[in-house]
């Protein structure tokens, strides 16, 4: 961490300038990922990193603000919807699965040279699984395996109903059930759960040792480009209350819900249109023991009727420096703050003539989401625990607490003279490539490392013939259709299992 008293350079009354290659706005996964990438790539490029917070990976980051899933499809059912004819549409699931083998390949590698410390201090093996009650909702489950099963991504995949055979890998979900409920499950073996707040951190520590400024209580208040397409930015050091002016080649705002404001700020013409809607999420916890043991998945439901994919039910298991627990949730909500250390005023802030219509729009057509919201936001402790009881009708309520989680901006993007609201995560960059930001939710931090590639050769494509070999060193299925060359896949599967240290816990689990 660079002392902030040093980054200043008085000269007169008004702020110095002082240059880097690539500034990094936001301590969190994904200006983490970049910069390693980055550093990697170019190790002579001098790199800064800014961050409002005192320390890095507080907001989305953190592992209590996200459930820690690694999505790769294995569970998610909003990954795999249900077409009008009864098929399964399973093109989004493939996507995500090969966008986390490349997070999964990198963190190997991060392992294997040494800027990762032990696996098992942010990825562990935790299986996925996907829970239908009823008979049509089993029938789902039942289609969707069937439209998984061939698949080399999803190897593994079973479809189970025998009642026993569930009582057996889940004894808590299990315990008083009525023995005329039908139940099914897709169960993936291959699943895992992840620290992304240790992960931060770790490749954070592994930048700074590499040369990189990394500069906490650091608020980005403005950018403006130059006349030479560089980029000055005004940063306020929030403890002492001075402003220092940084010339960068190169921005990425990875400021999680700040995204918005900032890329509005740049003025840059792709933003147009762009707003957000932010969504807040409370889970309840337990680090109770006894539970924890009884409960070794990721188990995801089917989400309510007008609920958002962030919101689908699922029961978890945690590992968080070393301890086993449980989450269920999310219970989503509403706050007009963009950070979950942000301002009330942070909504009608990104409200702009260019994007006024755009949100206007989703507004009026987005009535089932604004009234599950409203029920949401109404529920009572009890009524919080009921929902969890529906997953698990043994539990008592009193072993869990109430926490919050991080806050999540949904994107809105312009769709002709109205607005789409977005469920996912996009990138967004001036078409000159001297800045690039990320926009949106979930799939996330688990696909960081293809997001970052994504950003990559979106502004710098000149470089990219020159990188490729070593992407292809950090990231082995680099520019590979994974479904195409089931070798490489399989291979790659092994090594990153070994390597994370995932099989050897299936093998104890």
């Amino acid at each position: 961490m660079t002392d902030s008293s040093s980054l200043v350079i008085r000269n007169g009354s008004s702020p110095a300038v002082v240059h880097t290659d690539v500034l990094l706005v936001g301590g969190g996964i994904m200006s983490a990922t970049l910069g390693a990438l980055v550093k990697n790539l170019e190790p002579s490029w001098s790199i800064s990193l800014f961050e409002r917070l005192a320390e890095p990976a507080k907001e989305s980051s953190d592992p209590w603000n996200n459930a820690g899933t690694g999505h790769s499809a294995l569970c998610e059912l909003n990954y795999t919807p249900q077409r009008p004819d009864g098929t399964i549409d399973v093109s989004k699931a493939i996507k995500v699965n090969q966008q986390f083998q490349l997070s999964r390949q990198f963190w190997s590698h991060g392992v294997t040279q040494g800027f990762l410390g032990d696996p098992r201090t942010f990825i562990n093996a935790v299986p996925h699984v996907s829970f239908a009650r009823g008979e049509a909702d089993a029938a789902y489950l039942k289609a969707r395996h069937e439209a998984l099963v061939d698949n080399p991504l999803f190897e593994g995949i079973q479809y189970i109903d025998d009642r026993d055979d569930i009582a057996r890998r889940l004894p808590l979900m299990s315990a008083g059930r009525s023995d005329d409920e039908k139940l099914a499950l897709n169960w993936s073996e291959g699943g895992t759960d992840v620290d992304f707040g240790s992960l931060t951190r770790q490749l954070l520590e592994h930048l700074g040792q590499s040369g990189a400024e990394l500069h906490y209580n650091h608020e980005v208040r403005n950018l403006k480009q130059n006349s030479d397409s560089t980029w000055t930015v005004l940063v306020k050091d929030t403890t002492t209350g001075k402003k220092t002016r940084v010339n960068a080649r190169f921005v990425f705002v990875g400021a999680g819900g700040g995204a918005l404001h900032l890329l509005q700020k740049s003025g840059i013409p792709e933003i147009r249109g762009f707003g957000g809607f932010p969504v807040s999420g409370q889970f309840l916890k337990t680090t109770n023991a006894d539970l924890a043991k009884g409960h070794h998945a990721k188990v995801y439901g089917k989400p309510p009727v007008g609920a958002p994919p962030m919101s689908v039910p699922h029961l978890d298991t945690r590992v968080v420096d070393g301890q086993l627990s449980l989450m269920f949730g999310p219970y989503a909500g509403f706050s007009p703050r963009f950070l979950k250390a942000g301002n009330l005023t942070d909504l009608p802030r990104s409200i702009r003539p260019n994007n006024l219509f755009s949100m206007l729009g989703v507004g009026m057509n987005s009535m089932p989401l604004t009234v599950y919201l409203i029920k949401e936001l109404l529920k009572s402790r009890s009524q919080r625990v009921e929902s969890l009881r529906e997953f698990a009708p043994s539990i008592e309520g009193d072993d869990f607490e109430l926490i919050t989680a991080g806050q999540r901006v949904q994107t809105i993007r312009r769709n002709g003279a109205s607005g789409t609201l977005e469920f996912g995560t996009c990138t967004v960059s001036h078409a000159d490539g001297t800045i690039a930001g990320l926009l949106g939710a979930s799939p996330g931090a688990s696909t960081a490392v293809a997001a970052m590639v994504d950003v990559l050769e979106s502004c710098f494509p000149d470089r990219l013939a020159a990188w490729r070999p070593r992407l292809v060193d950090m990231m082995p299925s680099y520019g590979t259709d994974l479904m195409q060359d089931t070798t490489l896949l399989s291979d790659l599967r092994r090594w990153s299992d070994k390597t994370l240290r995932l099989t050897e816990e299936r093998e104890l689990s």
